[in-house]
């Protein structure tokens, strides 16, 4: 059996501004963007494993929560099942995506998004590779979410840092 953590995130022109070093009583400047194309990174971690699967989609709904779920299952080891734990958003649950056999979906209780890793690995793309920057059209932040997804992958022991819990994986 695998455990995988599943979320979604949007990215896009309108970034977040994440703290910075300074000089102690300076302020840096940061770029900010006020357009407002975006997308979504619909990402996976099995942390035990140190892998991971993605899509990046323009929408966020119930086809795209199917096409994300098909990916997961090419990623989970031949032989193996994977307990898939995600929160309760419509398009998850409400509107009967298309599981794959090899996935259970198991929700976590309303109100407790921290118990899934994959907001940590958000927080983490967004600090280090995905804030404080200009997007120069929808293209480039596809391309941009896709190389920073591959580079977190290619990095299994990070994946297994952020998102290793003792509660998940004492099997």
């Amino acid at each position: 059996m695998e455990i995988w953590f599943a979320d979604e995130a949007r990215i896009g022109q309108k970034n977040k501004i994440t703290r910075r070093r300074a000089r102690r009583g300076t302020r840096p400047s940061a770029l900010q963007d006020q357009r407002y194309a975006s997308t979504y990174i619909f990402g996976a971690v099995c942390p035990h494993e140190g892998k991971g699967a993605a899509l990046v989609l323009p929408y966020c709904d119930t086809q795209a929560m199917s096409l994300h779920l098909a990916e997961v299952a090419t990623a989970i080891s031949p032989g193996r099942h994977a307990v898939l734990v995600l929160d309760q958003a419509g398009w998850h649950l409400s509107c009967d995506p298309n599981v794959p056999a090899n996935i259970t979906l198991l929700p976590l209780p309303l109100k407790y998004a921290e118990l899934n890793v994959m907001e940590n690995v958000w927080q983490f793309m967004r600090d280090n590779w995905l804030s404080n920057r200009i997007f120069r059209s929808y293209d480039d932040i596809v391309d941009h979410c896709c190389n920073t997804w591959n580079k977190l992958t290619d990095q299994p022991w990070r994946i297994m840092t952020i998102g290793l819990r003792d509660w998940a994986h004492r099997y």
